[in-house]
């Protein structure tokens, strides 16, 4: 289903109008169509691609091709509550196309179908599509079904499959671990220094750092050095842009640079990466900060977590040794414009507002069973739900449906979509009490919230990923907002709501003391950091 590149399609995009109508009613063959539509998919043309699909099973109703190109269609124009029913159709017509469990899986993934999702991901392996293991060692921490041995099982599946394919080149000559080293070179890999919000547990750390026991570098794909994050570094500090190499030469340039300890942050947020890490370009490879679980290569000799989200009767479900700092794996510092706190807004309006603004792939039909559980027993509330994934209007009625489906009406559902990040935070105006996602939590959308005064409501999960809130909470004096398990989850929430004079008392504290709190202290994290650093180099 890949067009010739040197074809120019007869209509670009955003071509419509009665020249496309004509355009269109030409064609008398179904595959000619679908083969004019992947042409525009490719210029980028996805609105007049989609109706040359649309065309296509119009001329033939079993055109496989056709019902996929509107899958993929509306897959790009991220209306991925639209695209199912298509994936759906060709699964019907041809239930052993691999690609289109695949992509079923994919978009069943970005509405929160997360079980369903991996159904699909093991079905289109099972037929043979290797490339969907990476999907889902992607996202396996997030499925309610899996454990951390599912986790284990299917991120070290993918990781064998990068090694037998990966063009590793001959092992590096290791920087020699010198015991008696007094200054140690610290590398931080990341695709993403240029996010600021999200990236605050690792700024709070690298302005932290202790510049005369070690030497910083920052090894940045995707991103080259700017201003925002000039301002972060010192004299001496060293800033090295890959994004343009290959892994092989990535590899070289880290191996080059005679670093001591290499820091990945990235973890499936940006796997293509990980094949750096099989060269052995340092002496001692840690994961930290974006894993929440194993990343299945054996290559990383350390994990660097916390005595809450991995206890030690879990470690069997780690390739890494796991250490741990004192307090919370993340600390974080806002140094960016940030809106004021609030009142609440149930003061003024007479009724609570619950609000998540986390991610929809996060969630799941367990979340929303629960959400309108707490909405049936605090009656009168509202909820409120941002996310990308809601500026389409196909995506909002796909979710008004599913609380439809639990008994909530319509009126008592706001869901709103993307905004540019200030007022994406301006959000928190309209929340009273924030719910957090399970299994996978929230991360910087939990310290976003409290930071605007906003409680969120957790509970401590079954694995890594659904822990991250509740060592926030934790270590931010919030430990009251970590509920035992799901039941208590509800519990806390409709107390919380039933009690407005609380959530006053709390937004205008909470700021001041999270700013107080050992989950904003960064430089006792960094000299925690610093001190772990030099056991695992002594080690």
């Amino acid at each position: 289903m890949t067009p010739s590149k040197k074809h120019k399609p007869a209509f670009a995009k955003g071509a419509s109008g009665k020249a496309l109508e004509k355009h269109l009613k030409s064609f008398r063959n179904a595959e000619l169509c679908c083969q004019e539509g992947e042409k525009l998919l490719q210029k980028g043309g996805t609105e007049v691609a989609l109706r040359f699909f649309q065309r296509a099973v119009q001329l033939d109703s079993r055109s496989m091709h056709g019902w996929f190109g509107q899958g993929m269609a509306f897959t790009r124009l991220e209306e991925f509550a639209e695209s199912i029913k298509y994936f759906r159709k060709v699964i019907k017509l041809g239930p052993k196309l691999d690609i289109a469990h695949h992509n079923l899986g994919r978009s069943l993934h970005e509405t929160g179908q997360a079980d369903s999702a991996y159904q699909c991901f093991s079905t289109a392996i099972d037929l043979g599509l290797e490339s969907s293991r990476k999907d889902m060692a992607v996202i396996v921490p997030g499925f309610p079904s899996a454990s951390n041995s599912t986790v284990l099982l299917e991120r070290s599946k993918w990781a064998d499959g990068v090694l037998r394919s990966a063009e590793v080149g001959a092992k590096k000559d290791c920087v020699k671990r010198d015991k008696t080293k007094t200054r140690l070179k610290i590398a931080y890999v990341s695709a993403f220094f240029h996010r600021q919000n999200w990236m605050k547990p690792v700024w709070g750390l690298v302005g932290q750092h202790d510049r005369e026991k070690f030497e910083i570098h920052l090894f940045s794909d995707r991103t080259k050095l700017t201003p925002e994050i000039e301002i972060f570094l010192e004299p001496g500090d060293r800033f090295h842009d890959m994004s343009q190499l290959s892994n092989k030469e990535a590899a070289d340039l880290i191996h080059a640079q005679g670093i001591d300890i290499l820091v990945d942050l990235n973890g499936y947020s940006y796997p293509e990466r990980f094949p750096i890490f099989l060269e052995k370009p340092a002496a001692l490879i840690v994961g930290w900060f974006n894993m929440y679980a194993t990343t299945g290569f054996s290559c990383f000799d350390y994990l660097i977590g916390d005595d809450c989200v991995i206890p030690p009767e879990e470690e069997q479900h780690y390739c890494e040794k796991i250490v741990r700092v004192d307090g919370s794996y993340l600390t974080f510092t806002v140094g960016y414009n940030v809106p004021d706190v609030s009142e609440p807004p149930c003061i003024a309006t007479g009724f609570v507002t619950f609000g998540s603004l986390i991610s929809q792939y996060k969630i799941t039909d367990q979340v929303i069973d629960t959400w309108c559980e707490i909405l049936h027993q605090s009656p009168g509330s509202r909820l409120l739900i941002r996310n990308a994934f809601l500026g389409k209007a196909s995506n909002r009625r796909f979710l008004e449906a599913r609380f439809r489906n639990n008994g909530i009406a319509g009126e008592r559902i706001s869901l709103q979509g993307p905004a540019d990040h200030y007022q994406f935070l301006e959000t928190y105006n309209q929340i009273d009490v924030a719910l957090d996602a399970f299994p996978y939590n929230g991360g910087t959308t939990t310290t976003e919230a409290i930071w605007q005064g906003v409680p969120v409501v957790t509970y401590r999960g079954d694995r890594w990923v659904s822990r991250t809130s509740a060592t926030l909470l934790r270590y931010a004096g919030l430990e009251t907002l970590v509920a035992k398990d799901q039941t208590d989850y509800i519990r806390l929430a409709t107390e919380l709501a039933g009690d407005p004079e609380r959530l006053v008392t709390m937004r205008r504290e909470m700021r001041d003391k999270l700013s107080g709190s050992k989950v904003c202290d960064t430089a006792d994290f960094a000299r925690s950091m610093e001190k772990l650093y030099l056991e695992i180099w002594q080690a």
